[in-house]
């Protein structure tokens, strides 16, 4: 009689290595503790946004949490350098502010997510195995809110044009060469950019939503994306989806 052969489980993912940057130090504290008690290691501390591209440089971190708004050079600017240095490393903004135009920015530059600074302990350790999965933190429909806020410029603000306030950032492009993608390629990031998850992308496309990650993970290898936020903030960036028009 024929037996079975019982399938593996496969192995659990290992525990990311966590770098926190942030200027309040109860900030840190508490998410340390918060952290290693998860059994999630945190391998250093800094307290402004040049000390974290430095411990960043030194301690390659899997995931950095890093604070938006820090002295010395803020979260954004380290952030940017972080990446630059360490294209693996995964970013996790911290923000006191929902929809803060820091994070667009942020996000524009390839980091995975963002979290208000009071997250309940339990989502703040998911949040960071998530990411360091290469998962990107935020929902398609809530990345869709935060760019259509921020992606159309002063002109859409109520601003006159070409005014911005001295702190506000200058905001990055990520305009890419399109014409690399198939015609079903540029589809699903039109898609994306509308705030399609892969489920509803699957129902849309009549494809299984393997084949739709497919596609995803094509899209992000082509236009060199770190992650679905960064997608949805290029389709906004390159007009595929227009800030203000209705949901794809």
């Amino acid at each position: 009689m024929p037996t079975s052969t019982p399938t593996a489980t496969p192995p659990p993912e290992p525990a990311p290595r966590v770098l926190i940057a942030d200027d309040q130090a109860l900030v840190r504290t508490g998410f340390r503790l918060i952290l290693t008690m998860r059994g999630i290691e945190v391998v250093g501390e800094a307290a402004d946004g040049a000390e974290a591209v430095a411990a960043a440089r030194g301690l390659r971190p899997d995931v950095v949490l890093m604070d938006i708004r820090m002295p010395n050079m803020d979260g954004l600017e380290a952030a940017r350098r972080v990446l630059e240095q360490n294209p693996e490393c995964r970013v996790l903004m911290l923000t006191t502010f929902d929809l803060d135009r820091y994070v667009y920015a942020a996000l524009a530059l390839g980091a995975s997510g963002f979290l208000l600074k009071d997250v309940t302990p339990q989502h703040l350790a998911a949040a960071v195995r998530l990411i360091n999965t290469g998962d990107a933190l935020l929902s398609p429909s809530i990345t869709r809110r935060l760019v259509e806020r921020f992606a159309s410029g002063d002109h859409r603000s109520g601003r006159p044009p070409g005014h911005r306030p001295a702190h506000a950032p200058r905001l990055p492009a990520v305009h890419r060469d399109l014409t690399a993608l198939t015609p079903r390629e540029l589809e699903v990031l039109t898609l994306m950019g509308g705030g399609l998850s892969n489920a509803e992308l699957a129902r849309r496309l009549t494809l299984s939503e393997a084949t739709v990650k497919t596609h995803v993970a094509r899209i992000f290898a082509k236009l060199a994306l770190r992650d679905r936020a960064q997608a949805v903030v290029l389709a906004y960036e390159t007009g595929l989806v227009s800030p203000g028009g209705p949901a794809a």
